[in-house]
């Protein structure tokens, strides 16, 4: 889908999504799914309240994920 979206989970990713990280490929998907790679004003809030909800959801999801054969934490 959005080629520009790295996964943000190990062992993809060595470390921990950094907050800045998941907020990108928030950014991206909504630009995606959107069709504007920057919305207009009369669309900046709706578009940035989308861009916060999906990287809430997607840190909630990192945090929830267990990779198996990794400890847990890790």
């Amino acid at each position: 889908m959005c080629r520009s979206i790295k996964t943000l989970r190990p062992p993809a990713l060595p470390d921990e999504a950094t907050e800045e990280e998941v907020r990108a490929a928030a950014l991206q998907f909504v630009r995606k799914v959107s069709g504007f790679r920057a919305p207009a004003a009369h669309n900046r809030e709706v578009f940035d309240h989308a861009v916060d909800v999906i990287a809430e959801a997607t840190a909630e999801l990192l945090a929830g994920i267990e990779v198996r054969g990794a400890p847990r934490g890790a």
